[in-house]
């Protein structure tokens, strides 16, 4: 191991070889090199191991993700873009104290966000009184007309979320943007898991790791929560695009968790207001739709007529209290990147409560001075498309070609709505096995919330490595990985 600190160092050990400490925070090592206290057992347990073992345990992960078929798809590469989901062997490991900050933070964050949704389609009393430009809202992509004035089961807009959250250098965690339309990963969480208990079964047992495996029942109970009045035994679906898709495998594994039916749009069909589902049976009712499909596709006759993916009259029999949508209609209009922005205001707004977690720095480039600003440093700069994910959209400025900074340099200058800027964030990183050795690489966190009857954060969520060297996107969809996130009792 090296490090830039001249204190000294633990000894170097073959699997630490190339190890780099710099001025990222490190999550298994302080500054001295001293593995963390909740991190020296792992590290003594890697000491103990050949590469060679590491190596077999590393495959023998992979070989289980191959015959589970856990695969993601990564657009734009000529070799093909199935792949196996790519699982880093070595867990992160969080500690109570640091997971119970997240968990009052995300609840905080979730519950504000419901009643700003609640608010805009209906009182808009938080526009009425300049809190929030009226112009971010009405020209947000994801703002639905449709919804204003319809009620959508308990008021509750958002009750699946995952929120990517990254550690800076002093150690503290802050949000980097909300996913509250179709977030996915969690299949992935629970798979991880599943594997490492496989790989690590004596060092997981020893480590007092809190569960995440009842997501499934916690989903469910969710979905029945928000059932319209007239189901005391609902009929509930996960509505999948098929398997095209690149989550479809996660569609398919979360309806098999819950015992309920994964559907595509040509499953289901509306008459007088009410969904039904096409059964060897039969029509059969369904009052609860745990939709994996954006607000674009789901009823062509409202939205995009040329969509073969929804329901026609969908939106018919929702608004008028015959099926629930999980998540409601219209909820990316708190999900655009520019809206980030607000957030903290609207805690304070809504709750009268200062923010648990801070948001990261973000310049809005319809102010002129912020976007002169991002303009002049484009080179320091992440720049953001409002609508996109995946990592889409994007330029890391350090790490872009002049080229590339005169294209975002126009596209900012034509369309300042449409683009946000961050400062280039020294993402934490993690110990990852790589190629036989023992790496830092640059990870993040994405917890996933629960709000039915109440707010559950599963402790853990997805920890998504930047498998390059270097990296900072950890984005599955362009060849990110992940590793089993540990969240400790004590």
């Amino acid at each position: 191991m090296t490090t830039n600190d001249p204190q000294p160092t633990v000894r170097t050990i073959e699997p630490f070889d190339k190890y780099i400490l710099d001025d990222a925070y490190d999550e298994m090592f302080e500054r001295s090199g001293r593995a963390r206290p909740h991190y020296e057992a792992l590290y003594q347990r890697i000491l103990d191991m050949t590469g060679e073992e590491l190596e077999q345990r590393q495959q023998a992960a992979d070989l289980s993700f191959l015959h589970q078929g856990i695969t993601f798809t990564v657009y734009g590469r000529t070799e093909g873009t199935e792949r196996i989901f790519p699982y880093d062997l070595l867990p992160r490991i969080i500690t109570n104290s640091e997971w119970s900050t997240i968990e009052s933070g995300l609840a905080q964050r979730i519950t504000a966000l419901n009643l700003f949704l609640q608010d805009i389609y209906h009182d808009q009393r938080i526009l009425k009184d300049k809190r929030v430009p009226p112009e971010l809202i009405f020209t947000s992509h994801h703002f639905r007309r449709e919804m204003r004035g319809v009620r959508v089961p308990r008021d509750l807009y958002v009750s699946v979320c995952g929120t990517d959250l990254i550690r800076l250098p002093s150690g503290e965690f802050v949000v980097l943007e909300d996913n509250l339309r179709v977030p996915s990963g969690v299949s992935y969480m629970l798979a991880n898991r599943q594997v490492t208990k496989h790989v690590f079964p004596r060092l997981f047992g020893h480590h007092g790791v809190r569960p995440v495996e009842n997501y499934g029942r916690a989903l469910l109970s969710t979905l029945q929560h928000l059932a319209p009045p007239h189901s005391p035994d609902p009929t509930i679906v996960v509505l999948t695009p098929g398997v095209f898709n690149s989550a479809y495998f996660e569609h398919a594994f979360l309806a098999r968790q819950m015992g309920i039916e994964l559907v595509e749009g040509r499953d289901l069909l509306v008459h007088q207001n009410v969904v039904y589902m096409r059964t060897t049976a039969g029509l059969r009712r369904v009052d609860v739709i745990y939709r994996r499909l954006d607000d674009d596709f789901i009823d062509p006759l409202v939205f995009r007529p040329d969509s073969m993916l929804g329901v026609p009259g969908l939106f018919n029999a929702y608004r008028a209290g015959n099926v629930a949508l999980v998540n409601a209609i219209g909820t990316g209009v708190a999900d655009d990147k520019a809206f980030y922005y607000y957030v903290p205001q609207i805690i304070r707004y809504y709750l009268g409560e200062e923010p648990i977690i801070n948001n990261v720095e973000t310049y809005i480039l319809t102010d002129e001075k912020q976007r002169k600003h991002v303009l002049a440093n484009l080179d320091q700069l992440v720049v953001k498309a409002v609508g996109e994910s995946g990592g889409y959209g994007m330029l890391i400025g350090p790490h872009s070609t002049l080229d590339q900074r005169d294209e975002f340099r126009r596209r900012i200058i034509a369309n300042p709505r449409n683009y946000i800027a961050q400062p280039t964030l020294a993402l934490s990183r993690a110990p990852c096995f790589v190629n036989g050795d023992v790496e830092a690489r640059h990870v993040d966190l994405r917890p996933y919330i629960l709000y039915g009857d109440s707010v559950q954060i599963i402790p853990g969520g997805l920890t998504r490595v930047a498998l390059q060297r270097g990296s900072l996107v950890v984005n599955s969809s362009q060849g990110g990985g992940s590793k089993d996130t540990w969240v400790l009792y004590e």
